[in-house]
């Protein structure tokens, strides 16, 4: 996806989900999270079953749930093996997310195809904050 494609949805998304999202400050979904969660203005929801809490917020176990409390998630940005993501993308598209987007580094043609045949925006190998910062910039 283009520049311009990835300037829309982070100018019309409200609610992000980060699935993946590490206690860990060493772990690059922790940074993203944590400057997220003070550089925008997005409704951030976080998903690990592996912990509970994350900057005083709640972790919740799968999309699901954090889309019981969101209403409704624009963007699901994953921080996990490319391996491990179909269940996360068919549980994207059952919760109605807008766009699936694989982190920096994480590209799957078959994933893309699927997601964006379900109707959801795919953006692969790109890191939301270093794009939220090209944003910002221009």
């Amino acid at each position: 996806m283009g520049s311009s494609g990835i300037h829309q949805v982070l100018t019309t998304s409200k609610a992000i989900a980060i699935v993946g999202v590490s206690d860990k400050p060493d772990r690059p979904s922790n940074g993203v999270a944590e400057y997220l969660l003070h550089n925008s203005q997005y409704d951030l929801y976080f998903v690990n079953p592996a912990i509970t809490q994350l900057f005083g917020r709640p972790v919740y176990p799968n999309l699901t749930e954090a889309a019981a409390v969101a209403g409704q998630i624009d963007v699901v940005d994953v921080f996990r093996k490319v391996e491990d993501m179909d269940p996360i993308l068919d549980e994207a598209i059952s919760i109605g997310a807008k766009t699936f987007w694989m982190q920096l580094g994480l590209k799957s043609e078959a994933l893309a195809a699927k997601g964006e045949s379900a109707g959801l925006t795919v953006i692969q190998d790109k890191c939301i904050k270093i794009e939220l910062e090209n944003i910002k910039a221009w």
